[in-house]
């Protein structure tokens, strides 16, 4: 690496690999997957259907559908080891900890786990798309001290899993708006646990280390966990009342608010648009709820302040609300969001791994030269 090569921080700017799944204009905020707009994906379809064009490249058939809807469910049941190791995870331990255990377990117990064949990572893929959501929901019920239940296949994806943690089933509306929730987190281009999935699937690892090193790089308050975050935030303001007062002053000190700015947006990220809608929705049918008031005025003052310099609210800034809404704990918010996109990961690395190539950055070393080893005696 030459001395006067600039350096990408972050890898910021860095284009390495082309992608047909997912289009982004920050500048613009839009979001694309098969160029169709999101709004579109989160109106009309559902989140297998969005799954199974990502891993197909295309929109499906109803037969395409049906067939991918029908594998998800027969794969949906965990392995009795898992469920008993689940069970006896600390509590204490973040759920993310645990389902990066849960799913690098998995692998331990598949006999394929090695195949790293088109066809071997595409029948991983699907089984993790569909336990996936069973893992969480086991170490959701073990917090609770409760046996996990096993999946229903007359649910959907988003459906049964609300099933899984409550113990009933939900409302047709319940199981809409989670699954408009999961659909606007299937995927995001090049994001940070993306990236680390690739990167991992790039030295012909398997399918399962790849996705652990996704939820690995997921659960940084940075990435996944900035909606958790955003809700400690509301909790930490208490009222409507003290929200104007709170926000201008982190803004006067030059803090940072949670769920507000993105790397790639200078305008409104459109998931966050959408989300805001439906959060709107819900709150008034509960009376206008207070975490949504008290954001009503946080991005009040922050479209004001920070507007100018392209720093709007973010996905994760109305998330949280529509998850509390939906009766989630807070400490489940990052694995919700793995439980989106595990999608976008698997989708990405078959992508990529059809035209494999090692990833293998640089850096430029700044330390000494002409140093010699001195014996420890003589330093």
């Amino acid at each position: 690496m030459s001395d006067t090569q600039e350096i990408a921080r972050g890898l910021e700017g860095v284009v390495f690999t082309e992608s047909k799944l997912t289009y982004i204009d920050g500048e613009r905020g839009i979001l694309a997957h098969l160029g169709i707009p999101i709004q579109e994906w989160a109106e009309h379809s559902s989140f297998e259907e969005l799954s199974c064009a990502l891993l197909n490249g295309h929109l499906p058939s109803q037969a395409e559908l049906d067939s991918f809807d029908q594998s998800l469910k027969s794969l949906r049941n965990l392995p009795q080891p898992v469920l008993e190791a689940i069970s006896g995870y600390p509590k204490t331990c973040h759920p993310m900890q645990a389902l990066r255990t849960a799913i690098s377990h998995l692998g331990v117990l598949d006999p394929d786990a090695d195949d790293v064949s088109p066809a071997g990572r595409r029948a991983i893929g699907l089984k993790l798309i569909a336990q996936m959501s069973t893992a969480i929901a086991a170490i959701y019920r073990s917090r609770q001290n409760a046996a996990p239940l096993p999946p229903r296949e007359d649910l959907s994806h988003a459906g049964n899993f609300l099933y899984m943690i409550r113990g009933s089933a939900p409302t047709p509306e319940e199981t809409r708006l989670f699954d408009m929730a999961l659909i606007l987190q299937v995927d995001h281009s090049m994001n940070a646990s993306t990236f680390t999935a690739i990167a991992t699937a790039s030295t012909l690892s398997d399918m399962y280390s790849a996705v652990t090193s996704a939820i690995g790089s997921l659960k940084g308050p940075l990435h996944g966990g900035a909606n958790e975050a955003v809700m400690d935030m509301l909790d930490e303001i208490g009222s409507v009342e003290n929200a104007a007062a709170y926000i201008t002053a982190k803004l006067d000190r030059h803090e940072k608010i949670m769920g507000v700015g993105h790397r790639v947006y200078k305008y409104f990220d459109p998931r966050s648009r959408v989300l805001r809608d439906y959060a709107e929705v819900v709150a008034k049918k509960q009376g206008k709820s207070r975490y949504y008031q008290i954001l009503e005025v946080i991005e009040k003052i922050v479209v004001e302040r920070l507007g100018s310099r392209g720093i709007y609210p973010n996905v994760d800034f109305y998330s949280g609300v529509v998850y509390s809404d939906l009766g989630i704990p807070k400490p489940f918010f990052t694995p919700i969001f793995a439980l989106a996109r595990i999608s976008g990961w698997v989708a990405s690395v078959d992508e990529y791994t059809e035209h494999n190539r090692l990833l293998r950055p640089t850096a430029r070393y700044v330390g000494l030269n002409d140093q010699h080893y001195r014996p420890i005696e003589q330093r």
